[in-house]
């Protein structure tokens, strides 16, 4: 968007797997660069220069991820006489190197955590230095960023499984798997500064972000200016980052992270992320300032457009990481269709002149896939103060609309809504302290439930139709259903929303008149039985837009309907709330066959590879015990024994890709463990990431 502005011609690369997406169409003219896998397309250099010298391109913006923080590609750019909007290479090396960045910072007098960050990576030398440094302790991968190969080991004995999944991940995820040890603090903020560097000798940070609502290691919300600090420790923090920068020779946009001491007050030199960062917009709130046009100015050898003194910082900024992911299960990636995507009407996209800003590469339609990164948009709000900053996120938040996956939405609307975080009351543990309260679905109100029987009927009847006329649906609101029946009749509908165990019986009575009268009643495990005695006047259905007068209150909810598996899925938001509901498909409607696992049949939970086997045929696991290692988006998941058991068939196998739903193990319970099994309809796998 900025180029746009700016009158610069942009071409997009894209693998296979992103021929649809947004910034392919975008940009002015687009490339296809190699399949799906990243290693094939968007880590292949040799098809990304291969683009910019048919097309002539003078310069290359690296984006997040992939190569942002590619030394070799910099490099290879500079080689080219392509400008690599970005730092030099030496300064990528350096900072890349978690090892030697800190040793450079010590140097530079910037703090740093006490740790082990030497070449030497024997397991017994890293088993001794762990002991000396004490427990807990974080081991990081040296080329790590965003929580992969990063592991707490709690005590010594957990220490080399900590230790052989972080080499894992990061060598799967960077192609380097030395480790660095630290110190770990038990309740620390993550603050981040933003600097910006030219190639004349110039250097100014643009103040500071509180990251730490993590979850995984990964931020979850940002905000800026950092809450709850003192001017003198702002002062220090970002002198410290424009000190940490100009001691690697820095250029262009850059982020210094600290880890926070909440019990000390005390700020240590984290790591510095080399490229622009996907929370920069908060920053860009605050100040006014397009730092990607900063960016480009600085790479075509401009000077920095301000100094120091003269860089504004006005109200308060949030952003939300909208993910593919269902927090209720661990935050277990979700892929899937983009069914519904509205985002609401006074949002803008990429524009600091709004209170509310959903930036995104998605569009309706889309498919989220496993080969990369989970997030699918950030919400950005602002305002005069944090107060109304947040109240601004929750309002926006409330009027997203994303269907046909699972989001992380419900969650960050109940995160933003915590007293502990309205009170600005920060530690990275802050998301698993408060996990329980933060993860426990909203229970279906009676009204909901109603709107979704209605649903369920409608959509109901244009199945049917499709079915016996093989014509489309929607010819007009309640088409020849029974609502225009002119003899009062019932109709049961059983359903069930999934994330709430909440089970729905009610009873559908079709009143001469043209009214329904909806009774019955929704058992949950978690929360009091609803009771739903509600009569529907003068419903209609227009454009997925349920209209519908309730007793005496007129209500509009937006619906959403279809087919997963063996289930239909209607999903409803109505009052800035958003439930989804499950009912058995009619067989007749179904594409294919109805499904059930054995009991005991562990499958993949996601699509994704198999990265280790943890267990053998015929071997017996405790309930809790890791049976399989899976890597699905650029993460790793453990999958662990939901029951003690015989390993009775074992299908996983190493460096394999599955899908979801694949059977990986088949455990055959104890004694003990089958009266439990016996009780449901089928095992989940516990998983740990």
């Amino acid at each position: 968007m900025t180029a746009r502005r700016l009158g610069i011609p942009t071409v997009a690369v894209f693998s296979e797997a992103d021929i649809h997406a947004a910034h392919v169409s975008a940009a002015d003219s687009a490339y296809c660069i190699g399949p799906a896998a990243a290693r094939d397309s968007y880590l292949n250099q040799a098809n990304i220069f291969r683009v910019a010298e048919q097309t002539g391109a003078t310069a290359i913006h690296p984006g997040y991820g992939f190569l942002s923080e590619n030394a070799q590609f910099a490099r290879a750019c500079l080689d080219r006489q392509i400008a690599f909007v970005g730092p030099p290479a030496a300064a990528i090396t350096s900072m890349g190197d978690k090892s030697e960045a800190k040793a450079l910072m010590s140097s530079a007098g910037v703090p740093v955590v006490p740790g082990y960050h030497e070449e030497n990576q024997d397991l017994s030398w890293l088993e001794q230095q762990a002991a000396g440094i004490g427990f807990p302790l974080l081991i990081k991968a040296v080329s790590g960023g965003g929580g992969k190969g990063m592991k707490l080991a709690a005590d010594r004995s957990s220490f080399l499984d900590a230790l052989a999944s972080a080499k894992r991940e990061a060598a799967a995820a960077f192609g380097d798997d030395r480790v660095l040890l630290e110190r770990y603090i038990s309740k620390p903020r993550h603050i981040e500064v933003q600097v910006f560097a030219d190639s004349h000798g110039n250097c100014v940070h643009l103040h500071e972000r509180d990251c730490s609502m993590q979850r995984r290691h990964q931020k979850v919300i940002e905000e800026a200016p950092a809450p709850n600090i003192s001017e003198e420790f702002r002062r220090g923090i970002g002198e410290a980052a424009v000190a940490a920068a100009k001691a690697v020779g820095y250029v262009n946009a850059g982020t210094v992270e600290f880890i926070v001491d909440t019990e000390t007050g005390e700020y240590f030199f984290m790591e510095m992320n080399t490229r622009l960062q996907v929370e920069h917009p908060v920053t860009e709130m605050i100040t006014g300032l397009d730092l990607v046009e900063w960016q480009l100015h600085i790479a075509s050898g401009g000077t920095l457009p301000l100094t120091q003194t003269e860089i504004p910082r006005v109200g308060h900024a949030f952003e939300a990481r909208l993910y593919a992911e269902s927090p209720e299960r661990g935050f277990l990636p979700s892929p899937g269709v983009i069914r519904r995507w509205r985002v609401p009407p006074e949002a803008t996209a990429f524009n600091n002149f709004s209170d509310m800003r959903v930036d995104s590469g998605v569009r309706e339609g889309d498919e989220v896939g496993a080969f990369y990164d989970p997030l699918i948009a950030k919400v950005i709000a602002g305002g005069h103060d944090r107060t109304t900053a947040l109240n601004n996120l929750v309002a926006c938040l409330s009027k997203l609309q994303v269907g046909g996956l699972s989001t992380n939405a419900g969650f960050l609307q109940r995160l933003a809504m915590h007293p502990a975080f309205i009170a600005a009351d920060l530690d990275t543990g802050f998301i698993p302290k408060h996990l329980e309260a933060l993860t426990v679905p909203e229970q279906p109100t009676a009204e909901s439930l109603a709107l979704a029987a209605l649903a369920f009927h409608h959509f109901g009847i244009q199945q049917q139709a499709r079915l016996q006329e093989g014509q489309s649906a929607r010819k007009g609101p309640w088409q020849a259903d029974s609502f225009r029946i002119n003899h009062a009749h019932s109709q049961q509908s059983d359903f069930t929303a999934p994330l709430s165990s909440t089970s729905t019986s009610v009873t559908l009575t079709f009143e001469r008149d043209g009214s329904v009268h909806i009774a019955g009643s929704a058992q949950s495990s978690s929360s009091n039985d609803i009771s739903i005695d509600i009569r529907s006047h003068r419903t209609s259905l227009h454009d997925d837009t349920l209209l519908t007068q309730l007793g005496d209150h007129l209500v509009q909810a937006e619906v959403l309907y279809h087919q997963h598996a063996d289930q239909q899925v209607v999903t409803v938001w109505s009052n800035g709330q958003c439930w989804e509901f499950h009912k058995p498909l009619v067989r007749e409607w179904a594409s294919t066959g109805v499904s059930s696992e054995a009991s005991g049949t562990i499958t993949a939970p996601m699509p994704g590879k198999i990265t280790a086997v943890l267990v053998g045929k015929g071997q017996s696991v405790e309930e809790g015990a890791p049976l399989v290692v899976m890597e699905a988006m650029k993460m790793e998941h453990t999958i662990r024994a939901p029951c003690s058991g015989t390993v009775d068939t074992l299908s996983a196998v190493p460096n394999q890709q599955v899908s979801d739903g694949h059977v990986l193990v088949v455990i055959a319970p104890h004694a003990e463990g089958a009266k439990a099994l016996d009780e449901q309809v089928s095992v989940q796998p516990v998983l740990q990431m």
